[in-house]
């Protein structure tokens, strides 16, 4: 036993093993959360017996497909379902009614919600689907509804009195009925269209009562089974509307839960076990005529809820008190059936006399033992057997076919249900026709191949199945190789068609089965080759006419022959005019009778239909009748062969002119040559010569064809060809005028782009010349502004300037007034001073001038430099008198130099070379200017001498010309920036040489404004304006004589790397002006 858990799966496969063939198919659990079982409640089998819906606790509704080993999650309602049932008319969907008093149909393939359906006020316990599908009963506690499953809609409603419940409301099979049980065990019978009250089954008055819950009915719908509150079975005839036994259960079963027929294929529908589920939950199955007890399914550990059986009686699905669903297999079961079963008796009791079901009442029994029978006040009558007469073994003998089976036992089974199961059929068949599956010999057969005759098969009769065209090619061809009749015979296809159909999958056995069918029922009809079997169709005429003189009159009045109302059925074996089910059912009588059954199941055709028959006038209307499906009831068709087989005279029964089933011979084929054979050479001789003729006109007609083909081929390429040229030509054209209408294109782009780019141009220029024009308006205001703000700068100059020269006149006349004062006190000092300083300098005067003469030649240009800065250096006569200290400091910036040289990197060399030269350079420059101004001085020393010598001007003009001398005096250093290694040597403690240089300087009769001399008067004779101006050019010109040598002293310092940045900055601390002294 396998156990499937489906848990949450959506889909999957039922088993992963094959299931062993034992009882128990499967056991399907299904698992939620945390390991808790989610328990099934109801399932229930489509039409095929193949498929069943589940549903759970949940809501979920799984179907599980036996036959394809898988089951999947169709819908979740979300509800508990308390019923199922399939839609008989389409097979795809289901209703469900659930815990909410309403009914759902869903689409199993879809998943989609088809409608819904209310109207129940308590819980739906059943529902009931009509054979045609086309409606449904829905039954609760308090009512029951007839709904149309076309529309959905509530076409009825059966209302009951309060007092009274319904236990079951459903529709009988295979017919309009509507059987319903109340809770007052009343059975009624209702027409299903008019819902008319039909009949009502009795009830037994006497005995206990039942209170009846299950109810079955057996496929055919003409026994009622009924079970309740006890163990007593009611078993009614429907027919008879009586009931016709009363089944007593073991004592174990005290109620009965479930009734279900159990279907089988032999029966016909008139069902003979029947299941019985008790309260105990184990499934007991009886044989309701014999009363045995066959097997029971379940057990006091694994009782059964509800449980269902499928349609075609293989399987049964149980739903266990666990929850789970086990699927049992019958054919299992009756396989264990086949053992030899204990001997069971079923007892009949005796019951009083006034009971009216004690004749029916029989108990179950399963003992062993036989107990002797209880009989009503009757005596038992005792069978004794006879041994068997020695005309019945003969019979037996005869009757006697291959693999055990009885001829006669056969025919007693059809004519009981008027045809062999489906599933037994075609082994009947083998073994009533004596196959004797000669391998060997239909191996030679097929060996030759196909057969000339029916190589353009599909032309003729084109199948859609190549299987199926293939098969009956083979077997036609096998049997044109066994006899050169069939090769000609063109009704053999027809005749042969419906058994390949039957048994395209083994040709032996289709291929024996035709030639038997050929042989024995086709007896005589190839005399007349190639016209129809006119003896055949006479002896079916004959027939006709005794039976039925009234239609063969109107067919002779009509002009209708055999050969258009017997030969039609005949050439198809009624392929053409019944249905497969009916065909296979008509040769399951052909087969089990003699070949002259044929031809009586053909008059008896046309007797059940001489109805129409006989409305017909017209040649056409016969045609189409004997080659087209009517209306016909096969049960009355087999009957009224068999009538006209028993009741036709034998002077004209076909039984006299055919003979007996002839079975195919063993090893080889028997030798078919019942037909005139000089015919069928000639035929085969024509129809060879046809085929070479047709062979030699197709040859002629595929030269002619590929001839013209090659003619068509070329002409269409030639076609082609010149439709290509032009095609070129015409390409060429059109590119040729694209071209054109391009280059003009481009031609008119190009002159707009060159007025264009003029366009630009003048554009260009006109911006060009807008923009030139802003910027020399943009610099004219510009320079005019710049020229406002130089007047505005030279106006406050100029306004500054004569502050300062008004401050600068008030400090002077301020000053000489305390130079005055101090002229007295230090006048003998001076006198002395003056002498010694005046020889001092005469004398490095002296030596200047040597050193001056040497280097004059080399210093040519600094002196031309010098010479335009002469007027200003005589203005910075204080300079001159700290020649001195120039030295000192000199010495003391050459020593630093050298420590920096020392200090510093490799590369700072040179830069301190050339600083050093520029030093020397400039110790040259002030040598050489010392001594112009020497030159100088004299020039101004003999000049005072000639002024002093000159008369004396009032004390008003010394005034005013001495003022002047104040102001730009050459002692004066005023107005020129000092040095700040100067001024810092004026603090220092050689001071006092400084001060004694510039009084020997000035000793050479010399003057400052303090000067007590009288030759301060004598400058009268220059003007206030002349010496301002000379004093400003001098300015000027030293100036610039500075800003070149700072320039010069940049570039050298750029040439001497970035390493000399002290230098530089020592330079120009060496090169700036001195302050004025205060």
């Amino acid at each position: 036993m396998q156990v499937t858990d489906i848990g949450n799966k959506d889909e999957g496969k039922i088993w992963h093993r094959k299931p062993a063939p034992n009882n128990l198919f499967i056991t399907v659990v299904r698992s939620g959360k945390q390991g808790k079982t989610v328990r099934f409640h109801h399932v229930t089998f489509d039409t095929t017996g193949e498929s069943f819906l589940a549903g759970d606790h949940h809501g979920n509704i799984y179907v599980f497909d036996i036959s394809r080993n898988r089951f999947r999650l169709v819908q979740k309602t979300g509800l508990a379902c308390t019923s199922l049932a399939f839609s008989l008319r389409r097979t795809t969907e289901f209703l469900v009614a659930l815990a909410d008093y309403s009914i759902k149909c869903f689409d199993k393939d879809t998943k989609q919600l088809v409608s819904w359906m209310r109207g129940h006020e308590g819980a739906v316990s059943s529902i009931s689907v009509h054979g045609s599908g086309r409606y449904a009963i829905t039954t609760s506690s308090d009512t029951a509804q007839l709904w149309d499953l076309d529309t959905f809609q509530r076409k009825r409603k059966l209302n009951i009195r309060q007092s009274v419940g319904i236990q079951k409301v459903f529709f009988l099979p295979l017919g309009n009925t509507i059987l319903s049980c109340f809770s007052d065990d009343s059975i009624f019978a209702w027409e299903s269209e008019s819902l008319s009250c039909k009949y009502q089954l009795p009830v037994p008055e006497q005995g206990p009562r039942i209170y009846y819950k299950a109810f079955a009915v057996t496929r055919d719908g003409k026994n009622l089974a009924a079970g309740g509150r006890s163990n007593l079975l009611h078993l009614w005839c429907l027919d008879s509307r009586q009931l016709v036994r009363v089944l007593q259960m073991p004592a174990v079963v005290r109620t009965v839960r479930q009734l279900h027929f159990l279907p089988d294929s032999f029966d016909g529908g008139a069902s003979q076990t029947l299941g019985v589920l008790s309260q105990d939950g184990v499934m007991r199955f009886i044989n309701i005529h014999t009363c045995k007890l066959l097997f029971h399914l379940g057990s006091h550990d694994q009782a059964i809820t509800t449980v269902t059986v499928s349609p075609s009686g293989r399987h049964v699905a149980a739903v266990m008190d666990d929850g789970s669903i086990n699927v049992y297999s019958i054919h299992s079961l009756n396989q264990d059936l086949s053992k030899p079963p204990p001997l069971r008796t079923a007892v009949v009791s005796c019951c009083e006399e006034g009971d009216p079901t004690s004749h029916i009442t029989v108990k179950v029994r399963s003992e062993v033992k036989q107990r002797p029978v209880k009989t009503s006040g009757r005596r038992a009558r005792t069978t004794v057997p006879r041994p068997p007469a020695a005309d019945s073994l003969t019979e037996d003998k005869e009757n006697e076919l291959p693999a055990g089976l009885n001829k006669k036992r056969l025919v007693a089974l059809l004519q009981a249900f008027g045809e062999y199961p489906a599933k037994y059929r075609m082994f009947v068949w083998r073994s009533l026709l004596c196959l004797p599956e000669n391998h060997a010999a239909y191996s030679s057969l097929t060996d030759k191949g196909l057969h000339s005759a029916y190589l353009s098969l599909h032309n003729k009769y084109p199948i859609k199945s190549h299987k199926l065209q293939r098969g009956l090619q083979r077997v036609l061809s096998a049997l044109a190789h066994w006899a050169a009749i069939f090769g000609e015979t063109e009704y053999l296809p027809l005749v042969a068609f419906p058994f390949v159909k039957l048994f395209q999958n083994n040709p032996l056995l289709c291929f024996e089965v035709v030639a038997t069918v050929i042989v024995n029922w086709c007896q005589h009809w190839f005399e007349y080759f190639p016209n129809p079997p006119l003896n055949v169709l006479s002896m079916a005429e004959n027939v006709l006419a005794h039976h039925d003189q009234e239609l063969l009159q109107h067919l002779v009045d009509c002009g209708i022959t055999s050969q258009l109302y017997i030969w039609p059925l005949l050439e198809t074996l009624f392929s053409e005019v019944l249905t497969r089910d009916e065909w296979l059912r008509l040769f399951d009588n052909v087969f089990s009778n003699h070949p002259c059954f044929l031809l009586m199941a053909c008059v008896a055709y046309a007797t059940c239909c001489r109805a129409p028959l006989l409305l017909c006038s017209h040649k056409q209307d016969f045609e189409y009748f004997f080659h087209h499906r009517n209306n016909l009831d096969m049960g009355a068709m087999v009957q009224e062969a068999y009538r006209l087989m028993a009741s036709t005279p034998a002077s004209i029964h076909p039984r006299a002119l055919l003979a007996d089933f002839s079975p195919l011979t063993r090893g080889q084929y028997p030798v078919f040559n019942h037909y005139p054979e000089v015919i069928v050479q000639y035929h085969s001789q024509e129809r060879e010569r046809i085929r070479q003729q047709e062979l030699e006109y197709l040859q002629e007609r595929q030269a002619v064809s590929e001839l013209r083909a090659e003619c068509v081929r070329r002409q269409a390429s030639e076609e082609a060809y010149y439709a290509q040229q032009e095609l070129l030509e015409q390409a060429e054209e059109q590119r040729r005028n694209i071209l054109a209408q391009e280059e003009e294109n481009l031609t008119q782009q190009r002159t707009r782009l060159g007025a264009m780019k003029r366009e630009l141009k003048l554009k260009e220029l006109r911006l060009t010349d807008a923009s030139r024009r802003r910027f020399l308006t943009h610099q004219q205001e510009l320079r005019a502004a710049h020229i406002q703000k130089l007047d505005r700068d030279i106006v406050r100059k100029m306004d500054l300037r004569e502050q300062e020269t008004a401050a600068a006149v008030q400090d002077l006349e301020i000053r000489q007034i305390e130079l005055e004062t101090q002229r007295k006190l230090l006048e003998q000092e001076l006198l002395k001073e003056q002498v010694r300083v005046g020889q001092q300098v005469e004398k490095e005067v002296e030596v200047r001038m040597r050193g001056a003469e040497r280097d004059g030649e080399e210093h040519r240009d600094l002196l031309h430099d010098a010479e335009t800065n002469l007027q200003a250096l005589e203005e910075s006569l204080a300079e001159a008198c700290q020649l001195g200290l120039d030295r000192d400091w000199e010495r003391d910036v050459g020593q630093r130099l050298e420590r920096l040289a020392v200090d510093g990197e490799r590369k700072r060399e040179r830069l301190a070379e050339v600083h050093t030269e520029t030093l020397c350079q400039q110790d040259r420059l002030l040598n050489t200017v010392r001594d112009v101004h020497g030159w100088k001085w004299d020039e101004v020393m003999s000049a005072r001498a000639q002024l002093q010598e000159q008369p004396q001007p009032s004390y008003s003009a010394n005034t005013d010309t001495e003022r002047p001398g104040r102001l730009r005096s050459p002692c004066s250093t005023r107005g020129l920036p000092l040095r700040p290694s100067a001024a810092a040597a004026v603090s220092q403690p050689h001071a006092t040489s400084t001060a004694t240089a510039n009084l020997r300087q000035a000793g050479g009769g010399v003057r400052c404004l303090n000067s007590p001399s009288p030759s301060g008067s004598t400058s009268t004779n220059f003007s206030l304006d002349r010496g301002r101006a000379h004093l400003d050019g001098g300015e000027r010109r030293l100036m610039r004589d500075v800003r070149e040598l700072r320039q010069k002293l940049a570039s050298a310092k750029a040439r001497g790397g970035g390493g000399a940045s002290d230098s530089a900055a020592s330079s120009q601390a060496v090169w700036s002006p001195p302050p004025v002294p205060q």
